[in-house]
């Protein structure tokens, strides 16, 4: 990966980093990480000379097609381990057994706190499973890693990235050893998550949001179905007031030829009609003017 992608990758987007130094050269370590894009996958093995070890949500290796299982030997190839996310406790659980042995092996182990991409930008709640369960039970230290403008590089849903520079804050490494055998305290599982993330946060810049990114998705996408609803009940409302208005409109000139038909008729009966009075003398008038000429001939 560091040689057929990374190489590449860095050539073409020249990534800046800060922080490098508090990386080990060797030894185990947790990389807690802000999530904004899928690419930040790539990003920051990129920028290592060590290899880490993400888990990936299983579906990355059980897609159907060409698409899919060229995905999977990608993800197998680099060594990535799938989650199956399906059932919330199993998956936390295989979460959690796959970063310890990923820390036995004295190897990086990569985490998202969010547990999902930000839905907007902003830095959400991390969830108290994996990343400070791990950190309890094996005792390594965890490195706070922050990914700069990466989600404007490939936003959600967009395949093409766009070419713009991303950065990468690394903070000092956190010791929770005081927390030592408590890895099943509710409490300090939250206090732990809640100090990794506030460092995130100081090294990110990003507006923090005390609930979970999942929720926010749900909220979001809620807000997206029941405005395309509104959207689709006033187009129909709006189709259904213009039907009214054509069939007003029709009526009206129905009513209009039909006043105008019966106009016609009255003045055409005016302009043909005779007057009863004048039909009359007009009829006695031959008979006068008979009488008129035989009267005299008649004395």
């Amino acid at each position: 990966m560091k040689f057929s992608i990374g190489g590449p990758l860095k050539l073409a987007f020249r990534p800046w980093v800060e922080g490098l130094e508090n990386i080990p050269a060797e030894g185990p370590a947790i990389l807690a990480s802000n999530h904004l894009s899928f690419s930040d996958s790539f990003f920051l093995p990129a920028v290592l000379e060590r290899k880490v070890t993400f888990i990936a949500k299983a579906e990355y290796f059980t897609t159907p097609g060409i698409k899919g299982r060229m995905t999977a030997a990608f993800f197998k190839g680099v060594g990535q381990l799938p989650v199956d996310r399906s059932g919330a406790r199993g998956a936390g659980e295989a979460a959690i057994k796959s970063g310890i042995e990923v820390i036995e092996r004295g190897e990086l182990f990569g985490i998202y706190p969010e547990g999902t991409r930000s839905p907007d930008g902003r830095l959400y709640r991390g969830k108290p499973g994996g990343l400070a369960r791990v950190a309890l039970a094996t005792g390594a230290p965890v490195i706070p890693v922050a990914m700069i403008d990466t989600e404007k590089i490939q936003p959600p849903g967009k395949l093409m990235p766009k070419l713009m520079r991303p950065g990468i804050r690394i903070g000092k490494p956190l010791d929770f050893s005081r927390y030592s055998g408590m890895e099943h305290d509710r409490f300090v599982l939250r206090a732990v998550t809640d100090e990794v993330m506030y460092e995130i946060m100081k090294l990110s810049g990003q507006e923090y949001v005390d609930m979970y990114a999942t929720a926010a998705k749900r909220q979001i996408a809620e807000a997206a179905k029941a405005e395309k609803d509104a959207e689709k009940a006033a187009r129909a409302t709006l189709a259904q007031a213009e039907k009214q208005a054509a069939r007003e409109q029709a009526e009206a000139r129905d009513a209009a030829a039909r006043t105008e038909g019966r106009t016609g008729e009255g003045t055409a009966g005016e302009r043909t009609g005779e007057d009863p009075g004048e039909q009359a003398a007009e009829e006695q008038a031959p008979e006068k003017r008979a009488g008129e000429q035989t009267g005299p001939a008649a004395g």
